[in-house]
This record gives C-alpha cells, sequence and structure tokens, in this order.
C-alpha cells in the first residue's frame, strides 16, 4: 500500500486474514514523531515456525515501514533484502557478532552493504565473568577498528548497550570509559533503554549526558515490580511487556531522545507474546503525550 500525504495523518485499518493493515504511520502520534521500526529479533519464533515470506507479511500489516536485522535465517543477504523491498520494508540497521567485528570487520562490512544497511552494530561484547576495564578497553579498540571497516562503505557502527557495562568505574561506569575510547565519528551508540533502567540508571540523563552520540534506541518496557540493579545484562524475556504498560517513564524518556538527536528508533519484544504486543506498543506511541 503506497504512502501519501493525505493519508499521513489519518490511520484506519483493514482486516485481512486476521491481520491488521493499517494507513499511514503506525506508531507516531502528536507527540512522538518517530520515525519508529521493528527489530525483527521480536519475531524470531515466528521465523523459524512459518517462515520468512510470512513472517515479514506479519511485520507490513502492522504498518510498520523500517525494520532492524537480527540475521538472514539463513537466506544469502541479497535474498533476504529482495523479500523486505517486496513488501516494502527498509532494513536501517542489524546486528552482528562481536567476534566476527573483532576478526573480520571488513567481511561485517561487505555483509552489510549488500543488505543496504545505513547502520551495522553490536548488541553484546563476548565476556566471562563481570564486564571489566580490560575488556571495555579492548571494545573500544575493536568497535574503533569497526567503524572504520564500515565507514569505508558509507555505513556508522554502532554499539547497543546491555546493562553489564555499568560496573562502577573511577568516578563513573566502564560504560563511560567506552564512550571516552570510542571515536565519536566511527561509533555510534544505541540505547535499549530497558537494559539502561535494568541495572538502575537513568535513559533520559545518559540521552542528554551523551547527546549526539545515540543515534538509535531500543523502545523495550520493563513489567512493573521488576528489581533494579542488576549488572547481568539478562532476565527473563516475560518482563518484556508492552509499551505504556510496565515501568518506564516514557514521558520523559522520548522526548529526551528526541532532543539527543536519536535519528531512528525500534520496538524490541523479546517477549514469547510479541506478536500480540507490538501492535499496543504502536498504539502507545500513537496516543502518548509529553
Amino acid at each position: 500500500m503506497k504512502h501519501n500525504a493525505g493519508l499521513a495523518l489519518s490511520i484506519f485499518v483493514i482486516a485481512l486474514g486476521g491481520l491488521s493493515i493499517r494507513a499511514g504511520d503506525a506508531g507516531l502520534g502528536d507527540s512522538f514523531k518517530g520515525p519508529i521500526g521493528l527489530q525483527l529479533y521480536s519475531l524470531r519464533a515466528q521465523f523459524l515456525a512459518n517462515g520468512v515470506g510470512a513472517t515479514l507479511d506479519k511485520v507490513k500489516a502492522m504498518g510498520i515501514k523500517n525494520v532492524e536485522l537480527a540475521g538472514t535465517y539463513n537466506l544469502p543477504a541479497e535474498k533476504f533484502k529482495s523479500m523486505l523491498e517486496e513488501r516494502g520494508l527498509v532494513a536501517i540497521s542489524g546486528h552482528f557478532p562481536y567476534g566476527r567485528y573483532k576478526t573480520d570487520p571488513d567481511g561485517v562490512a561487505k555483509d552489510a552493504k549488500a543488505l543496504g544497511l545505513k547502520y551495522a552494530g553490536c548488541a553484546w561484547i563476548d565476556h566471562k565473568g563481570d564486564f571489566d576495564e580490560a575488556t571495555c578497553r579492548d571494545a573500544a579498540a575493536v568497535f574503533n577498528k569497526a567503524g572504520e571497516a564500515l565507514a569505508k562503505e558509507g555505513i556508522k557502527f554502532f554499539y547497543h548497550c546491555h546493562g553489564y557495562e555499568f560496573q562502577p568505574y573511577k568516578d563513573g561506569t566502564l560504560f563511560d570509559l567506552l564512550m571516552t575510547e570510542s571515536k565519536a565519528d566511527k561509533v555510534a551508540f544505541q540505547m535499549d533503554v530497558f537494559w539502561v533502567v535494568f541495572p538502575g540508571q537513568n535513559p533520559a540523563k545518559l540521552l542528554e549526558k551523551y547527546a549526539g552520540r545515540w543515534e538509535l534506541v531500543h523502545l523495550k518496557d520493563m513489567k512493573k515490580g521488576l528489581p533494579l540493579g542488576s549488572l547481568k545484562g539478562g532476565t527473563d524475556v516475560k518482563n518484556d511487556v508492552a509499551l505504556g504498560t510496565g515501568q518506564l517513564n516514557w514521558g520523559e524518556i522520548l522526548p529526551a531522545a528526541a532532543k539527543a538527536g536519536v535519528k531512528y528508533y525500534f520496538i524490541e519484544d523479546e517477549s514469547p507474546t510479541s506478536e500480540e504486543q507490538i501492535p499496543v506498543s504502536l498504539k502507545f506511541l500513537e496516543t502518548v503525550k509529553f
């Protein structure tokens, strides 16, 4: 379905095969302007059970245009990109393993280019036990090298925070060290707000502190009552809830993200009920006020 200016402010729903197809800008409203997309990892179970084509059809039916990748489900990059384009989906960014950035950044750059990505990132720094200073410094060096390799292809590298980086360090945290040791012109950051709140940090303050470095954001809400303060970088995926139904302060986070210069937002819902929760999250973003 083609988008045009006359439909930009009108949202209507057409029932088709049990799916909801939106005309207009799903997830955008008077306050939240996006652009919004979906991290396809949210539907990893559906990709495996129903196949790539059927799952991408569901993404399109939700009214989503921009997507972030976490693999291509055993399809060649060119084939996966073609299947996205057939449905009007645009791959903005993608996650690749830390090990590949460490040993083959040029190969990652080649794959990212084949997928047509603007950004290629890393969502986990391999480490044993607690994240420490030596691992942090090594990661910054890996990221700087990856950023240089990707820049040659016109792609920006980013790191997606995951909570374990907030180990105390001097008068701040190891996340601060990672920021200062990585080159601002080669390394951007993606804030996953869940993984900032879970270790006890404040997303709005962190967005302000490093304004200009945050170019992407993962929107993810957290089950009410879940204790905070963990630096392990993991929790039960059932603690992911639809946006607006959990304990995150969106009236503070969303305007702070816009002010900090975030360019792209992606819903990431890792819960087993993500397919039901994603439309609820989109509706929340359309109606949230701040």
